[in-house]
């Protein structure tokens, strides 16, 4: 890792003044400064790549999305046992992972093909009262 970067990633969280950076500059942070020290940084990450699934910047992006939350899947199984964010960070990227998943499975259903009978998902269709 070169250090020039990993010390330009210290200086932008010691000026951020934040508790955790969030957006585009936190996962440039995060990202580098895990590679360094896994066990400081990797539940920052996580924690970052799943609000950054949720962006409006990759609101139109599904593949995006999932890749965030696999990467933050990831990261959060490489911290160590001991790790105090381990569970918390593993539970939640897995669950946003989950989310992301059914919601796809959602869109992809096509009314009165997918449900049996095909009764258009059981939805009531609205008729004219005369």
């Amino acid at each position: 890792m070169d250090q020039d970067m990993v010390v330009l990633a210290r200086v932008r969280l010691l000026s951020a003044n934040r508790r955790v950076v969030r957006g585009a500059e936190g996962l440039w942070i995060y990202r580098v400064l895990t590679r360094v020290e896994p066990e400081a940084y990797g539940s920052k990450l996580a924690y970052v790549l799943v609000e950054a699934s949720a962006s409006p910047l990759v609101r139109e992006l599904p593949d995006r999305r999932l890749a965030l939350l696999d990467e933050a899947v990831e990261v959060a199984k490489a911290l160590g046992e001991s790790n105090p964010y381990r569970a918390k960070m593993l539970a939640r990227a897995l669950a946003a992972r989950q989310r992301e998943l059914e919601g796809r499975r959602l869109t992809l259903r096509v009314p009165g093909v997918d449900s049996p009978g095909g009764d258009e998902g059981g939805c009531p269709v609205p008729t004219e009262q005369a």
